[in-house]
């Protein structure tokens, strides 16, 4: 069995030597050199170039590097008829869960604030933010979106989640589809962004919805930057409506150093770090995976295309 491993952004020497722990009889290659193509069975990919894919004549199944997959989807020539996996890892759920809850804390507890204070070496105490009273609204409640919605819940905050069907789930308010997206944005005042990305998601965060949001609020996005439309909010908050952003993923990575979001005060830019697969956590998901289609039985976390998701 021979496996491409499809990414620029991972170690592969570091998913060669957990693979080969997990799957010894598994032969991996490293894209570019490929070898002959009707070798490659599997594929393990993040971001393959367009029409990739669709070179190998024996592909049996393609595993994506994390639990995004849009860009896959938006190849024409990807194989439709090979099963493709989200790959779905308690760490990665456990880090986004950590990254949210940090970022609503952030402005919750008015971080940039005292870090103004500190710069003018000011002892000022700002008023006891009241948790209880404070809502946070989390768009997508899928694996990611109901752990984290579970982690803010335990802190105390009014937890509020929209999805494309309904949810129910112990001490979240939830709201779903068309007909619940205002209601759910009027109340939010931390809005997290965890939706998957699909010609119904595109472009959800704009003019109209963010004046949906209460004066003040915060927009926290950690999915993908194509959810964002990026002049739209740095108008709002330019305006004031908009109070400040916690952007992971943008629709340009790396963001262009001339960027607006990167000297915006109100901005705080990490580089698409808020859940990064862990090679020592994933391949052994990934080994089962290969396994479950050596022996003729569907992967876990098969996506369908149609939902896009």
């Amino acid at each position: 069995m021979a496996l491409l491993f499809i990414s620029e952004n991972d170690d592969p020497s570091v998913w060669t030597a957990e693979l080969a722990k997990a799957i010894p009889e598994l032969e991996v290659r490293v894209w570019p050199a490929c070898g002959d193509a009707v070798d490659i069975e599997f594929a393990l990919a993040w971001n393959p170039p367009p029409g990739l894919l669709a070179s190998f004549p024996k592909l049996r199944f393609i595993q994506a590097l994390g639990m995004g997959i849009d860009h896959f989807l938006t190849d024409p020539d990807l194989p439709t008829s090979v099963p493709l996996a989200r790959l779905v890892d308690p760490d990665m759920v456990r880090q986004m869960s950590a990254f949210v809850v940090h970022a609503v804390l952030r402005f919750h507890r008015q971080a940039a604030l005292y870090g103004r204070h500190q710069s003018a070496r000011l002892w000022h105490p700002e008023a006891i933010p009241d948790t209880t009273s404070a809502s946070a609204g989390i768009m997508g409640l899928g694996m990611l979106g109901a752990d984290a919605a579970a982690k803010l819940d335990g802190l105390g905050f009014r937890v509020r989640g929209w999805s494309r069907r309904h949810h129910a789930m112990q001490n979240i308010e939830s709201f779903h589809g068309p007909g619940g997206f205002a209601d759910f944005m009027g109340a939010t005042q931390f809005l997290v962004c965890l939706l998957p990305l699909n010609p119904n998601t595109a472009d959800i965060i704009n003019k109209d919805t963010l004046a949906l949001l209460p004066v003040g609020a915060y927009v926290i996005n950690a999915a993908r930057g194509g959810h964002v439309v990026e002049e739209d909010l740095l108008d709002a908050l330019n305006s004031g409506h908009i109070a400040g952003a916690a952007l992971d993923v943008f629709r340009t990575e790396p963001l262009p150093p001339d960027h607006p979001f990167w000297a915006h005060p109100n901005i705080h830019v990490t580089p698409h770090i808020a859940a990064l697969t862990n090679p020592l956590t994933a391949a052994p998901l990934v080994a089962e995976n290969i396994r479950r289609v050596a022996a003729g039985q569907q992967p876990d976390n098969l996506v369908d295309p149609k939902r896009g998701y």
